[in-house]
């Protein structure tokens, strides 16, 4: 072989050498010299934390938020505090049981345990073991809220489970008593609390914790109550460390103007309606397909369904109308504004429809519906 091969296959083998070398420094050496994190992980974790939207928001909060029954009916909603498999709820949505039933956001049921309630204030704990392991909800333990902060108040009014309702921070301080609870300190709240949406959470539309625990409505206006969180929580987490060996004998009266009473036909069925718009809005479909009757599903497929609305957002109520039967069902006329997307652009519709609304198992639904366009 020539001279000038042999310096050519010499410098080859320099130079693979060389590179095999620089990169099992690159691959061993420089990662010793990286003490921070992933640039992508940081900004992943940035973007989860502080550029939620609101829909995620109240998607990761309905997970964690309960449907809680006792065996005399009395039924109420509770939320996920710790990994345990803690609830915390109002007292007089548990008082005088012991054992309850959960209903979770996707529909399993599970048993829950009494393991501490107040004889004073509005609380109590739940356990249930089904529900361990899961990381629960952010709790605010350390400022209160101020009026004008945006809030969502999450339940189960009247039934329909996992609701939420929006609103303000509209006052401080609010106290009063319904026996033998003293409620003290309390938020005032313009989002309002309906029978079922006691126990839920207060959460923060900033941010996605809990303020707060909903615990009264007044009947006459748009009005809730909210027990602050950071009040309480010492108390439920005492609970949760050394349940009570014996829950006291609690006798639990309603006769206040404070809690809401039992709803009219017309209020349900109005109140149905306007929940599975609210569901739309909020792109729940499985959920807002879930509200209606069966023989309406067996005309219309999910796929169906959900396919029809996806163009749809933003549905707003101008105007309803509810006529009650003696037959236990009501028919609602209602005007609805919404932007429907039109060939890659979305145009502002009106339409009327009207829905037939009636039990089904003893379960509320949209049993039949139809609309057509006004405009």
């Amino acid at each position: 072989m020539r001279t000038g091969a042999w310096m050519s296959l010499i410098a080859s083998f320099f130079i693979i050498g060389g590179a095999g070398i620089a990169a099992w420094a690159v691959r061993s050496e420089v990662p010793k010299q990286l003490t921070g994190a992933p640039m992508l992980a940081i900004s992943d974790d940035s973007r989860s934390k502080g550029s939620k939207t609101l829909k995620d928001i109240i998607f990761e909060t309905q997970k964690l938020v309960v449907m809680i029954e006792t065996e005399n009916g009395t039924q109420g909603s509770g939320f996920l505090y710790n990994e345990q498999g803690d609830l915390i709820t109002n007292a007089h949505v548990v008082a005088g049981a012991q054992d309850v039933k959960i209903k979770t956001a996707d529909a399993r049921e599970l048993e829950g345990e009494v393991i501490g309630i107040s004889t004073e204030t509005d609380v109590a704990v739940v356990r249930v073991p089904g529900l361990a392991g899961l990381e629960p909800l952010e709790l605010v333990r350390d400022q209160k809220a101020e009026v004008g902060d945006d809030v969502l108040a999450v339940g189960s009014p009247l039934g329909f489970q996992n609701t939420v309702t929006t609103g303000i921070i509209s006052g401080l301080g609010r106290s009063f008593e319904i026996e033998p609870y003293k409620y003290s300190d309390l938020y005032q709240i313009s989002a309002p609390i309906a029978p079922g949406n006691s126990g839920g959470p207060l959460v923060d539309q900033a941010s996605g914790a809990v303020l707060g625990i909903n615990s009264a409505g007044i009947e006459q206006g748009s009005i809730g109550f909210s027990i602050p969180i950071v009040n309480i929580i010492e108390m439920a987490e005492e609970w949760s460390k050394q349940p009570m060996a014996e829950l006291p004998a609690l006798s639990f009266t309603d006769d206040s103007d404070l809690m809401p009473e039992k709803a009219s036909m017309e209020e349900y069925a109005e109140y149905l309606v306007t929940h599975f718009y609210d569901s739309l809005n909020n792109a729940d479909y499985v959920y807002a397909y879930s509200l209606l009757g069966g023989n309406w599903k067996e005309g219309t497929s999910y796929e169906k369904f959900r396919e029809g609305y996806i163009p749809t957002r933003n549905v707003v109520i101008d105007d309803m109308i509810v006529k009650t039967s003696d037959t236990d069902e009501a028919t609602v006329t209602a005007i609805i504004s919404v932007d429907e997307r039109v060939d890659g652009k979305y145009v502002l519709s009106k339409y009327q429809v009207t829905y037939r609304v009636g039990y089904e198992n003893d379960i509320l639904k949209l049993l039949s519906g139809k609309g057509k366009v006004i405009g």
